[in-house]
């Protein structure tokens, strides 16, 4: 590969994610964690529009200070205008990686004052959380991956490999810091991206990242319209009691599973997956007296059921 020119690609790949997505934008922030992928999308970013490098201290791993300083400095030094280290609390709801997740994006959300925030995902990333949807047997949202612009957050290189990021930052001279929980086994991805692919790869003959990214795109492009449709239907068997179950039944599967999934989100339900919303369609579709289904929520002092009651699916509230 020509190393001078994965700077264009970068540059190439920032700049049309702008022009299709971010059209009037004037400023934006870069999510940086020193990485390769990110340090090499704030160099591009920052020579294109003014841009604040939003630095993330979990304060999970020994000289984590000192990697978030490393990183401030660096951004300044590609030419952002400016940079901010933000230190946070991981909790343990979810594991540790979705809790580090949330309180990343919680950080990020609060300090971008308004700007879009560009994350650094690859199609080595799309690929992976292609990868991690099929093995849980979510259904098409999840094996539909990381979108390319979720606002606020905009990842401009889904569409550029990870061996991209990491020529671009030694055509610039970057050093950039390896996060060892990417060489971890005991994490999951870390398995999928050292393991799994490329022994797919390697089965298959390869080409096996670019075609899980692109099953990603058919199936958001598939689920835009699906959504769209299912907006639609709500208005007809959304009601102030629940839904109702006679015209939710008339609605194709792929529309009534949505619009139930929406139902349930609106509840308060969290952590859904494809056996929860399934078992709350056999209410509509394998009707037969049966109890309610036991739904997670975001509630602390209750339990919360989806149930059957007069035609209607409702949601019963008991204190725990």
């Amino acid at each position: 590969m020509d190393r001078p020119d994965s700077v264009g690609r970068l540059r190439t790949a920032v700049s049309n994610f702008a022009k299709e997505w971010l059209p009037g934008a004037d400023r934006w922030c870069v999510a940086l964690s020193g990485g390769p992928d990110s340090l090499a999308l704030t160099a591009a970013a920052a020579s294109l529009l003014p841009t604040t490098a939003l630095i993330v201290d979990h304060g999970l791993q020994d000289g984590s200070a000192a990697v978030a300083q490393r990183a401030r400095d660096q951004a300044i030094a590609l030419g952002c205008v400016e940079a901010q280290v933000l230190s946070v609390e991981v909790g343990g709801d979810g594991g540790p990686e979705a809790a580090a997740r949330t309180a990343r994006y919680a950080a990020l959300a609060q300090a971008r004052d308004g700007a879009p925030v560009l994350i650094g995902h690859t199609l080595d990333d799309q690929a992976e959380t292609v990868l991690l949807g099929l093995g849980r047997g979510s259904g098409p949202r999840s094996i539909a991956g990381i979108r390319p612009y979720d606002p606020p957050w905009c990842r401009p290189l889904l569409g550029v490999r990870r061996e991209v990021t990491e020529a671009a930052c030694d055509a610039l001279g970057l050093q950039a810091w390896r996060d060892p929980h990417n060489n971890d086994a005991r994490y999951t991805r870390s398995r999928l991206r050292h393991e799994v692919l490329p022994l797919l790869e390697d089965v298959l003959g390869g080409g096996v990242a670019q075609a899980l990214a692109r099953t990603a795109t058919a199936l958001q492009e598939d689920g835009d319209v699906l959504d769209e449709l299912t907006t639609r239907a709500a208005a007809l068997v959304v009601t102030e009691e629940g839904l109702d179950a006679v015209k939710l039944a008339r609605l194709p599967a792929a529309v009534r599973l949505r619009a139930i999934r929406e139902w349930l989100l609106a509840g308060g339900a969290r952590n859904l997956t494809s056996r929860h919303i399934r078992g709350v369609d056999a209410l509509v579709t394998a009707w037969r007296g049966q109890g309610g289904v036991a739904i997670a929520t975001e509630f602390t002092d209750r339990r919360v059921f989806a149930e059957r009651r007069d035609g209607r699916l409702v949601l019963r509230h008991t204190p725990r």
